[in-house]
């Protein structure tokens, strides 16, 4: 194996390790968590065709990502590399009127002194949208059963327990039996297997959806379509694609909503809805963030 180290200017508003600790992908293959090192490993599949495993680290105001691949990367694919690093912890976004929105309210100024907000996502829309199908009324531990077994059978091996996630064609070419039976998929199989096939044939283009230019109710819209995305997991996928207006309430949400704002007491996902929509187009994020607080100032659960 050839290694080699690249740099990634970082903007000033930015925080590595608060955006790889945003949400429990850091936790689900082919990412991985090098917590005595404070490093994000993970596999990418680049356009060449190669795959290889890179460790992304901080210091100062750039990244540094080792990458270890077959042989030398072309400056083609060493582009491709630093392309996708920035896409997943989304260095490109602006949130500057997020910060902004934050300080005018004492009870999120922590936002902007932490530097949170990135959420980390996925290389493709694609490993996102399996993903969040993966997480729909289950465990975390079940999410993690699934997608952990889905990269194994389904993924490109690279050595030393290393997997990259599996490829469109790589899951539609598998039955509904196998996938409840090695992935333990479940009901979610046929959905995967829908969406993998539409994916692989091109009547599908998830990867247009980090750039639409559709209103977002629209593509809110577009992504229910999709079958085994209900309104929990439509609301998620929206935040990875950069828009924040819907919330993405789950049993785990509306629990710790409720411990925080109604000393543990029942309520409707309308109470939350409106408790947040004086926030607008960043209520989404604001609400993650607030039930995700002693993520940051506490210790991360995953």
């Amino acid at each position: 194996m050839t290694t080699s180290t690249l740099t990634i200017r970082t903007p000033s508003d930015f925080s590595f390790w608060r955006t790889v600790y945003s949400h429990g992908w850091c936790a689900l293959p082919p990412f991985a968590i090098d917590k005595e090192n404070k490093a994000l490993c993970r596999t990418f599949s680049l356009s060449s065709g190669t795959n290889i495993v890179s460790t992304i680290s901080q210091t100062d105001s750039k990244l540094l990502v080792r990458t270890e691949s077959p042989r030398s990367l072309t400056p083609q694919e060493r582009s491709d590399v630093r392309s996708q690093v920035r896409q997943c912890l989304r260095l490109d976004e602006d949130y500057s009127d997020f910060f902004a929105e934050a300080r005018k309210h004492p009870h999120y100024r922590w936002i902007p002194r932490l530097r949170a907000g990135r959420l980390l996502r996925a290389p493709t829309v694609f490993e996102d949208v399996v993903k969040m199908i993966c997480t729909t009324n289950c465990t975390w531990g079940l999410t993690e059963l699934m997608v952990g077994n889905l990269t194994k059978e389904l993924g490109t091996p690279l050595g030393n327990g290393r997997y990259a996630f599996p490829t469109p064609a790589a899951i539609a070419g598998k039955s509904d039996s196998f996938l409840r039976k090695r992935v333990k998929s479940g009901y979610r199989s046929p959905y995967l297997l829908e969406l993998a096939g539409a994916v692989e044939s091109g009547s599908l283009d998830l990867e247009s959806w980090r750039a639409s230019k559709l209103a977002t109710t629209d593509l809110y819209e577009q992504v229910l379509t999709v079958k085994g995305i209900g309104a929990y997991a439509a609301g998620n996928i929206l935040k990875l694609l950069g828009r924040y207006d819907y919330l993405g309430i789950d049993s785990w949400v509306r629990k710790k909503f409720s411990e925080l704002h109604r000393n543990g007491r029942n309520i409707s996902d309308s109470t939350i809805e409106k408790h947040y929509r004086p926030y607008g187009k960043w209520k989404g994020l604001f609400f993650w963030l607030e039930m995700t607080r002693d993520w940051y100032t506490e210790k991360f659960p995953f």
